[in-house]
């Protein structure tokens, strides 16, 4: 994938990784970020033109001082599809960032070709309250996150050893930096009325859900499949990672 640099009207400086052949589509990372060579990216560019801006506070992208709330998540969202000179791309979203796409379909219903949301947070069924992120150690997240919980440990310490001190260290600041991003959105629950504003989706969706995911359990995929008219939903072997552990699965699934 190409490393680019695209500026946004409120000065928000964003890395997008840039890459394949096909139609125009657009993902939005979850709450972990991009992994370095990121598989699933690599993946999905055999099959489309991905297009996969970097949330500001994540790496080196900006604008986590003027990004404050998920209406200016998704504002943030089209001023990036702007300067990328994309028109009605495919959106697609993990986690977080399907949450981020759930809002940009619904505000604008009209700009987005089809939606696609892979585990996305962005609802509350009060009988399976998602865990709270923010009080999850760092070494437990890929329990949480993964249905092979060693294969979670291989991908988010990107080959390092969470016993080194200073990869430890490294990691810890990276991780309070990107939940820092993440809980203008997500603390202290991620419930900022999207259910109410689901039925304004026109684009064609599909949802895919780990049948394994520990974080959004089945009855997200449930709440989102009622809410949304033009849905279509997809269970496949994994965890909330679906997509790094099942990615042949999961873009099999998107493409259809």
């Amino acid at each position: 994938m190409e490393s680019i640099r695209v500026s946004t009207p409120l000065g928000c400086d964003v890395r997008v990784y840039v890459g394949g052949d096909g139609p125009d589509l657009v993902y939005l990372h979850g709450v972990t970020g991009l992994l370095p060579n990121d598989p699933f990216l690599a993946a999905l560019s055999s099959h489309y033109r991905v297009h996969a801006p970097v949330l500001p506070g994540y790496e080196d992208s900006t604008g986590q001082d003027t990004i404050d709330s998920v209406f200016a998540f998704a504002m943030h969202g089209f001023d990036v599809i702007d300067a990328l000179g994309l028109t009605r791309p495919i959106l697609a979203g993990h986690c977080m960032g399907g949450m981020i796409a759930a809002e940009m379909a619904a505000l604008a219903p009209n700009d987005v070709e089809r939606l696609t949301l892979i585990g996305s947070l962005g609802l509350w069924v009060d009988a399976q309250p998602v865990p709270d992120l923010f009080a999850t150690l760092p070494y437990q997240l890929p329990e949480l996150l993964f249905n092979d919980a060693q294969r979670g440990h291989e991908l988010l310490g990107s080959g390092g050893d969470f016993n080194d001190a200073e990869f430890l260290t490294e990691f810890l600041v990276g991780n309070a930096n990107r939940l820092g991003m993440a809980g203008k959105l997500l603390f202290p629950i991620p419930d900022r009325g999207l259910a109410k504003r689901l039925y304004r989706i026109k684009a064609p969706t599909t949802l895919i859900w780990g049948d394994a995911d520990a974080l959004t359990p089945e009855a997200y995929l449930q709440a989102f499949s009622a809410g949304i008219a033009n849905a279509e939903s997809h269970v496949v072997p994994g965890g909330h990672m679906v997509h790094y552990e099942n990615t042949a699965g999961v873009i099999s699934t998107m493409v259809g």
